[in-house]
């Protein structure tokens, strides 16, 4: 059975509900420890939030081959990871707030994998048993810092530069041979779209190496890397991600100018 699980403001709070079988119930307790399902609620009124709150999100960079051959770069020999702290999340709907000064910020259309327990030297064929879901992930980025050399850390940890959701998907089979779909579109416009199949390091094998370096908790996100089709992204955009089985992400482009001060 597909459970998707919302993260909402409830009468003031955020709250769970998960959804199952298209009725969408209040979940109380911890959905990464002991929860049990309540009451129904019609959560079309209330505001979706990030669906987690991770202590980081761990990114796999060059992890998709039609993505290396589009920057022209050879094939990794282990996955090359960075992280983007807690701050630059957001949830659905909200603002990615451009910085001033940094020339060109790109969307990454992302599938992220959420852990649902605590995970350290994790082997490989045992992976699975720490994941709770998925979810979407735009891993934005500050191209022109990356390229001057600013590093992967500068150039994609701005406030703002990691929507996440809309909800985590449970049951979904991310590791079959057929993969899942991950698509970025920009008003509209389809720009990025591929499939799992194209991972250069699979789901476990990135949570064994990942768990191998650092202890991943109960809400961390791992975001496996973006297909080929990157591109820019302008204040007045809305940018969508689309991960087969999760849905729709979409956020609207800001600059900082057009924050009220």
């Amino acid at each position: 059975m597909i459970e998707r699980f919302f993260r909402i403001e409830h009468l003031g709070q955020p709250r769970y509900i998960v959804e199952r079988n298209g009725m969408r119930r209040l979940v109380d307790g911890d959905i990464f420890g002991n929860y049990n399902i309540g009451a129904p609620v019609a959560s079309d009124t209330q505001r979706l939030l990030a669906p987690v709150s991770p202590s980081k999100i761990v990114c796999v960079g060059l992890n998709y081959k039609d993505h290396a051959a589009e920057v022209k770069k050879p094939l990794p020999d282990e996955p090359l990871i960075f992280i983007k702290p807690s701050t630059s999340v957001v949830g659905p709907d909200e603002p990615i707030v451009l910085p001033e000064n940094v020339g060109r910020v790109d969307h990454e259309a992302e599938l992220g994998v959420v852990i649902g327990r605590r995970a350290s030297r994790v082997r490989e064929n045992e992976a699975h048993e720490y994941v709770f879901g998925i979810t979407c992930v735009n891993d934005v980025t500050a191209r022109d810092l990356q390229i001057q050399g600013a590093g992967y850390t500068r150039a994609k940890s701005f406030d703002t530069f990691a929507p996440v959701g809309p909800c985590i998907a449970r049951g979904i089979d991310y590791s079959g041979a057929q993969g899942l779909t991950v698509e970025g579109l920009v008003n509209g416009a389809r720009r990025q779209f591929s499939s799992t199949r194209e991972l250069i390091f699979g789901i476990p094998a990135l949570i064994a190496f990942i768990s191998a370096n650092m202890t991943l908790l109960p809400g961390d996100i791992v975001s496996t890397g973006t297909p080929a089709g990157i591109g820019p992204l302008n204040a007045g955009d809305r940018v969508t991600i689309k991960v087969e089985g999760v849905g729709e992400l979409t956020n609207t482009v800001r600059s900082t100018d057009s924050i009220d001060r």
